[in-house]
């Protein structure tokens, strides 16, 4: 809401390659807060379950919201079976699931984890690559920053560990693919 409020509302490329039914993944690149709402409301009216660091629900202000956003923990330190189960049963619900893939904020690249790619090969779901550029924080927002946002064509991972690696790398290419083509988008 304070989004549309204050025009900072991300404009949307690619909302053809969402899936129209069923469960799956959504594995976009992470740079700050405001990605976060962005994919959620570009969702609407489905929801969006996104996964995140125990740590942040600890936070005063940010937990209970996080909660809101149908938010859940995953301990990086120490991950157990929910890792993968609560995002399979959200996946076998119906449900779309967001993750990202970096593990952490970041404005560079870095070296993805598996877990995305993990979950959709033990789903078999499918995962749609995003790429987000904008507003980072609430700062960048009142200043009317605008967030672009892109989806890619979504594919599905085949069994076994080679093809774990190369949906991995896969999607590392995809999603530098996607913020590339975003950049050159905004500045047309």
């Amino acid at each position: 809401m304070l989004l549309w409020l204050n025009g900072a509302k991300a404009k949307v490329y690619g909302k053809q390659n969402l899936p129209k039914e069923g469960g799956y993944i959504i594995a976009c690149t992470h740079n700050g807060y405001v990605d976060i709402f962005n994919l959620g409301v570009s969702l609407m009216p489905r929801q969006i379950h996104f996964m995140a660091k125990k740590q942040l629900f600890d936070i005063t202000v940010l937990g209970p919201l996080i909660k809101r956003l149908n938010a859940f923990p995953v301990d990086r330190d120490n991950p157990g079976p929910s890792v993968i189960k609560i995002p399979r049963q959200l996946i076998k619900e119906g449900k779309v699931v967001g993750i990202f893939p970096s593990g952490t904020r970041s404005t560079e690249n870095v070296e993805l984890k598996q877990g995305a790619i993990t979950i959709a090969q033990l789903s078999k779901a499918q995962i749609v690559p995003a790429a987000y550029v904008g507003p980072r924080n609430l700062g960048e927002v009142f200043k009317r920053q605008k967030g672009y946002l892109i989806y890619g064509k979504p594919f599905t991972v085949a069994g076994g560990k080679e093809a774990r690696d190369e949906s991995t790398d896969y999607l590392e290419q995809e999603l530098s693919r996607l913020t590339e083509e975003l950049k050159l988008k905004i500045t047309k």
